[in-house]
């Protein structure tokens, strides 16, 4: 199935699994989302147990009509007037108060919720024949990288979901921004293909959460991926930083050791570097100034390093400004933190 051609039947198929209380995975436009009726609190709880995901972490709502927001939060401020006319639909998920509609399952007992309109056509025309409102976390079993084409999605979730719904490769491959707005000012919890510097084109100023780049696990989960070890490939993960003939340097000598310990290798790369490895698998995200491009690949790349059983990975780190913060983000979790400075 793809955006301009949609099963109809398969839709109506879909949406009835979701509104009798069962699970179907289906494409958006950053990555594939494992949805369940966000208004039964039934159907949250088999989100996280098919994820095998902590209870605490909540869940966002995904809507297809603007309409459907207000009687899921209760109120909705000017300010997320103003981003929704800009951004929705679109990768951008804004946290609200939440209405008594909302059970507190599927917030993660918090009396916030997360809400997103996503652009994608299969997923919008999916959320309006499941009843308007599909809770959704990414369609991968918990810490795991997050799927960018339905194979990856059924290697986590086959027989843990009643239907997945192949809709083809993903347009962005980043999970949306997350915006609090119950703060008294607006702040970022999770970076995304939304940058803040978008953000402040509509709103006068926005706040980052100090723990976007920095190890958060001591932090109350205000948002989806904000406590718990997320997108990590099998094989341990270390990012290096610093000029690239010295980062070059550095993996090559360690990938080296690891080679004499009988320990297969790989190294996440850039256009520009791939040639220089001396490893045993080596993968280009794309070029450094195509950072669309690395926010894309990069959960392929993870894995395939898992396909190819890779057991030690080195990753080159970004620029950690615009979408490369978001990049940097997703490859600390990933990394468990551990960041080389050469």
């Amino acid at each position: 199935m793809t955006e301009e051609y949609v099963d109809q039947a398969l839709i109506r198929e879909a949406g009835r699994i979701i509104r009798e209380g069962g699970l179907v995975a289906f494409p958006t436009e950053t990555v594939y989302g494992l949805g369940g009726d966000a208004l039964n609190p039934s159907s949250s709880k088999k989100i996280y147990a098919a994820k095998g995901r902590p209870s605490d972490n909540p869940l966002i709502i995904h809507i297809a009509d603007l309409s459907a927001l207000s009687s899921i939060v209760r109120e909705v401020p000017e300010s997320a007037e103003k981003l929704a006319l800009r951004f929705w639909p679109g990768p951008l998920t804004m946290i609200f108060h939440k209405s008594e509609r909302v059970p507190f399952e599927t917030t993660g007992g918090l009396d916030t919720v997360a809400v997103r309109m996503p652009s994608n056509r299969i997923a919008q025309e999916l959320i309006r024949a499941a009843g308007g409102y599909v809770a959704a976390p990414s369609a991968n079993r918990s810490g795991r990288p997050s799927p960018t084409i339905a194979k990856y999605v059924a290697e986590d979730l086959e027989g843990r979901v009643e239907m997945i719904i192949d809709g083809g490769d993903v347009e962005i491959g980043l999970e949306s921004t997350i915006l609090d707005l119950t703060a008294d000012r607006p702040m970022i919890l999770r970076p995304g293909y939304i940058t803040r510097q978008k953000l402040e084109e509509v709103l006068y100023e926005v706040e980052e959460d100090s723990t976007i780049l920095k190890d958060d696990c001591g932090q109350a989960p205000k948002a989806p991926g904000m406590k718990y070890r997320h997108y990590a490939p099998r094989g341990e993960l270390t990012v290096v930083k610093g000029t690239e003939e010295r980062v070059v340097r550095y993996i090559n000598e360690h990938c080296h050791t690891w080679h004499g310990n009988n320990k297969k290798t790989g190294v996440i790369a850039t256009d520009e570097t791939i040639s220089l490895y001396h490893v045993d698998v080596c993968r280009s995200v794309g070029g450094r100034a195509d950072e669309e491009t690395i926010a894309r690949e990069l959960y392929r790349v993870l894995r395939e390093f898992d396909d190819e059983k890779v057991e030690v990975i080195y990753a080159e780190a970004f620029d950690d400004s615009g979408i490369g913060q978001a990049i940097m983000n997703r490859l600390l979790k990933a990394a468990g933190y551990r960041i080389i400075s050469v």
